[in-house]
């Protein structure tokens, strides 16, 4: 009942949010799998840095910033859990992000290196989890 009423000056923030998160989650499942399948094929890890530092990074900012923008717009969600929760991972996701793209540039410069393939592998698919859960939140606002 609440989309019913919203101004439409608050669609877009909200579409740049979604479409933010959307390629986020997208982005850092890609990544994910890319690190995951580059066992004997180092350029998938050139791959999955590439990935961090034009598509995941850019989403996070996306989906950050225009979250922030439509919060300001509007009074939906102050003081929910919901709400709440997605700041939460989204800012201990940047934390993530950064070890991610650190680990994967490791694993690009030192090719010879085993461990910074699976570590990105393993801090991608922790905060695609966490990704999923938030999105759970903030659609279906449970406690609502």
């Amino acid at each position: 009942m609440v989309a019913l009423v919203r101004p439409d000056s608050w669609n877009f923030p909200l579409f740049l949010h979604v479409l933010g998160a959307t390629a986020l989650v997208g982005s850092v499942a890609a990544t994910g799998v890319l690190a995951a399948a580059s066992r004997g094929r180092p350029w998938l890890r050139r791959i999955a840095f590439l990935t961090m530092v034009a598509v995941v990074i850019p989403a996070w900012l996306l989906m950050r910033l225009s979250g922030q923008w439509e919060d300001s717009r509007s009074s939906i969600g102050d003081g929910q859990g919901w709400l709440d929760f997605g700041y939460l991972v989204g800012d201990a996701g940047v934390v993530f992000l950064i070890l991610t793209t650190i680990f994967a540039w490791v694993g690009v410069r030192r090719p010879e290196r085993r461990w910074p393939a699976p570590t990105v592998a393993v801090l991608a698919g922790v905060y695609f989890i966490a990704l999923l859960v938030a999105m759970f939140a903030m659609t279906g606002k449970p406690g609502s």
